[in-house]
């Protein structure tokens, strides 16, 4: 098999990110192994949402199944078709909801991982307002003939932005969101930074008064813990109407949520979670899609789980008809991530060597040699061992670089040898054997 060749910063990261059990940021699409109908009906959401429709999805696995995989494949998708993609892993101190601004730091980390096709590693809220004027100045100048500098320009320029802050005013707290964009474009005419960085803060939702709001920028609310929700609409709807497809926000690690000890807590957060469902379910959301990613127990779990509030129960449990038929549903609101064929583990694998030994001018692992370690594996571990991709992933490359390192061993002697102990699956996410089934041979 040719080697494949990939930009160094792309193979070290990917290989770097795998061999630590995290998900690459870049590249993730160079070892994309099966997941193609998963794939495909999240794609199918992008179209949707491009058209104005919004999207809800769970990806349900467990830990090294391919979840986080999953959804930075679709993040990097969206992003190539012009979607504003922001994402945030959830944890003890972001959540959906809470006494101590948890949802605001939610909010506040989706705002500063906000990307697009020109600014993918985040912090791109500069360039999309700022992209967006100098589009309309562009406008205005092709179609009036005027220049920059002449008087009036900016007279021209402030009625086309007029337009879409007229529109965003309809909206719930569209009014005040308009009047920070309009105080924005302010600080740009004027180079005015002070005004600019303000309006910036705002929409990261960093003002923690509303008297500051208002000396500031001239408005008397400000994003807080009960109305972040209400603002990704309104950006949603914003970045949709200057021109991209939509905005597409990420969750991942939605165990957090499961894991909230008070039930009251949780319950609010769960019923956050829900009225944004119900939002994008009855479209009374625009060109937003929204994914979580998160464990069967998060979702199935009959006592802390979704499952253990009927209106989530209703809205997420497979229909009767597809458990009848042993087939998979890839429409609904949940897509299960199954476990993968020995024949796309083998591909997979295949793919890491193949990239390891270019990255390092190295003769690449054949079939043969993948295939060897996965038996290893299941004779050491048992044949109804359940292996997870990840940890087949992070124990390959472990020993791709022990090999490079020292040429002087073989392949066989390693994974044949007594100090090969494979990963068990779930030990390093702290969960028993039995929540982590993804992968049998």
């Amino acid at each position: 098999m040719a080697k494949v060749k990939l930009p160094k910063k792309i193979s070290i990261g990917l290989i770097n990110s795998l061999g630590a059990g995290v998900v690459p940021r870049e590249g993730v699409e160079h070892i994309a192994v099966g997941r193609e109908k998963e794939l495909q009906s999240l794609i199918q959401n992008l179209d949707d949402m491009a058209e104005g429709v919004a999207a809800f999805r769970f990806v349900i696995g467990n830990y090294g199944s391919g979840k986080s995989f999953l959804l930075q494949l679709l993040r990097n998708r969206a992003m190539e078709q012009g979607f504003v993609v922001a994402d945030a892993d959830l944890s003890s101190s972001r959540r959906l909801a809470g006494s101590n601004n948890e949802g605001l730091a939610t909010y506040r980390e989706m705002m500063s991982h906000l990307s697009t096709k020109t600014r993918p590693d985040g912090g791109a809220l500069v360039s999309i307002l700022e992209g967006w004027i100098n589009k309309i100045q562009q406008e205005v100048a092709s179609t009036s003939g005027m220049r920059p500098n002449d008087e009036g320009f900016d007279d021209k320029v402030e009625d086309k932005i007029r337009e879409v802050v007229q529109y965003m005013e309809d909206l719930v707290h569209g009014f005040d969101f308009g009047s920070v964009i309009s105080a924005y474009w302010r600080g740009y005419r004027t180079d005015d930074d002070n005004l600019k960085n303000s309006a910036l803060r705002w929409l990261r939702g960093e003002f923690t008064t509303k008297i500051e709001a208002k000396q500031a920028l001239g408005v008397r609310v400000i994003i807080d813990d009960e109305s972040w929700y209400d603002y990704i609409k309104l950006l949603a709807k914003f970045v949709a109407e200057i021109g991209y497809k939509g905005l597409l926000i990420m969750l991942d690690e939605a165990v957090n949520l499961y894991q909230i000890p008070t039930t009251v807590t949780r319950e609010k957060n769960y019923n956050r979670l829900l009225g944004i469902f119900n939002d994008t379910m009855q479209c009374k959301a625009e060109h937003l899609g929204v994914l979580i990613g998160g464990t069967t127990k998060f979702l199935e779990d009959p006592n802390r789980g979704l499952f253990s509030d009927l209106a989530w129960r209703r809205r997420t449990k497979e229909s009767r008809f597809v458990e009848a038929a042993g087939v998979q549903e890839f429409m609904g609101p949940v897509i299960r991530l199954n476990p993968l064929s020995e024949d796309e583990i083998l591909k997979l694998l295949q793919k890491i060597a193949d990239i390891h030994a270019s990255n390092y001018n190295s003769t690449a692992l054949g079939i043969r040699e993948c295939k060897s370690f996965v038996k290893e594996i299941v004779n050491r571990l048992g044949a109804d061992a359940l292996l997870t991709p990840g940890e087949i992933v992070r124990d390959f490359i472990s020993i791709l670089n022990i090999m490079h390192q020292n040429p002087q061993l073989k392949f066989e002697d390693i994974i044949h040898g007594d100090n090969f102990k494979p990963t068990l699956a779930g030990v390093d996410a702290h969960e028993s054997d039995t929540d982590v089934a993804e992968f049998s041979l």
